[in-house]
Formats: C-alpha cells, structure tokens, sequence
C-alpha cells in the first residue's frame, strides 16, 4: 500500500495535490484528525482482498486541535508496517498573501486579533515537524497548478519502483531560491552567455550555447564536480531509505548555465539508471 500524507501551508496548492493523486487512483482523504491516522489505517489493513490500494491523507492546520496527538499516530503506523510518505507544500511568504487576498479566502488560523502575516507565520511553525520530515517538498511560489500536478504525480509513479528518484531543477537567483531543494548548487562563477549579444536569445538547451559553455574547462570542472558529489553520497541517502531529492542549480536568470548544466546531469544519471525528473523554473 502505497499511504501518503499532504500537508503544507494554507493556499500553497494541497488541494491541487491532493486532486492529482485521485485522478491517478488514490483514496483522498481531506482533513481526517490526525489521532485517526492509526485507526484508519488498520481498517484497511484488516480489509480482505481491498481495492484500496494507495490512500493519500490531507492533514494541516485546520487540525491544530489534533497536532499534538501526531507523533503518536505516526509512530502507530510504522508500528503497524506502513510506510508513509509526507509531501509538504509551501510557498514564499508574500505569493500566500497574494493569494489569499486575491480569493478572499479565509486563513484558518486568523482571527480579528491575528493579521494575515502573523497567521501564516504561526502556521509554518505548527507544521515545522511535517515539514522536517516529509519525503518531498514542493515549493509552489514560481509553480503553475499544471506543474504542481505533474510533480505530484510523477512522485507518485517513483513510489512504485525501487530507488530515489532525482529532481534536476534550474533556477535563477534574482528570482529566488527555491524552498524545496535539498541541495542548491550556485553556478553564478561559470562564463555568462548572457553577455554575448548573438547568445541572449538562446537557453542551455540550445546548441550555440552548449559550444560557448563547452570551450571553458571550469564549466567540466563544476559538472564533474557536482556529479562526483552525487555519486558519492546517492547510495547513502538510498540506504536512509529517501526516494526522492531535489538538485537545484541556480545561475543569475535561469536561462543559461544552470539549464545547461542540469540537462547534462540529467542525462548523465538517466543513463546510468537512475531515474531522474527535469524541471526548469525560469523556462516558460
């Protein structure tokens, strides 16, 4: 059985994620009070021959009066040999103000004493210890509803095989790091295409700028150097039984060198059999 928790912060795209999963055939379950996790799932344990087989649990603030009794559920379950998994969605600060300003929506921890800010903030720390321990983090500030999807259900497929699945991501730092990455590799050093006239137009995904970025040896040595890092330490975080970690690798716009750089490590692991997954933020 496949048993996943959603959870992250309000207007970060839970229930988006939590859609996706039901769309690929997972039992969803939106706010079920966290001291039922254990009990729910030894009803389906003791289910003969059920066709329940992945259930995914959204779980967040509006089950604040339950929080304190998490701990136990989850220990409950790994008792029981249940092996969950948590996505925890979250987004920059200011883009879930946006968002709730724009839906009119109400945050569930605001009241007439608690201004929008003070209520998100408040949120973050009541499910710091979901998000410390969640499987996968998706950080939604630069994420479409369609890209959201895709994530959630390309984690979902991963599941299903053995081994941890790699997240390729490039990113460009003037708009931001991304909150989901495990590891951030800043790129910003390497020889900028940018500055090129005839090459601004272009992407690392485009042949003229893979021949500028191949004629400069530091651009092989940060490669080489990130792919030996990977390869290093992959069949540790393996044996800590993780399947799934974000490489993010960042330049000054996104265009360019970390783009380059991920479709070459992406590449590289895919054709070592590892599986791998591609997401360039800043390509539209």
């Amino acid at each position: 059985m496949s048993f996943f928790i959603v959870s992250g912060l309000s207007g970060s795209g839970k229930t988006i994620a939590l859609q996706a999963l039901e769309d690929t055939g997972f039992y969803c379950i939106d706010n079920l009070p966290a001291v039922l996790l254990s009990h729910f799932a030894g009803l389906l344990s003791d289910l003969r021959n059920s066709a329940i087989m992945n259930v995914a649990i959204g779980l967040d603030v509006r089950n604040r009066a339950f929080l304190a009794d998490l701990p136990n559920s989850l220990s409950e379950l790994r008792t029981r040999g249940i092996q969950y998994r948590i996505i925890f969605l979250e987004a920059e600060e200011s883009i879930l103000v946006k968002r709730f300003k724009e839906t009119r929506r109400k945050h569930p921890m605001l009241d007439h004493q608690t201004p929008l800010v003070e209520a998100i903030r408040a949120e973050k720390e009541l499910l710091g210890p979901l998000s410390f321990d969640a499987s996968l983090r998706i950080d939604t500030t630069h994420t479409s509803p369609h890209e959201l999807r895709s994530q959630v259900r390309n984690f979902a497929h991963g599941e299903e095989t053995a081994g941890v699945t790699l997240l390729f991501e490039s990113f460009g730092y003037k708009h931001g790091t991304p909150l989901d990455a495990d590891f951030v590799f800043d790129v910003r050093c390497l020889p900028n295409p940018y500055w090129q006239s005839d090459l601004r137009q272009y992407t690392g995904l485009d042949e003229p700028v893979e021949r500028f970025l191949t004629q400069y040896p530091e651009v092989q040595e940060m490669y080489d150097g990130i792919r030996g890092f990977l390869e290093k330490w992959l069949p540790r975080f393996e044996r800590e039984d993780r399947t799934y970690l974000t490489i993010a690798i960042g330049c000054t716009g996104g265009q360019h060198r970390s783009v380059y750089l991920v479709r070459r490590l992406a590449v590289y692991f895919s054709d070592n059999g590892i599986k791998t997954q591609v997401r360039h933020r800043e390509l539209k």
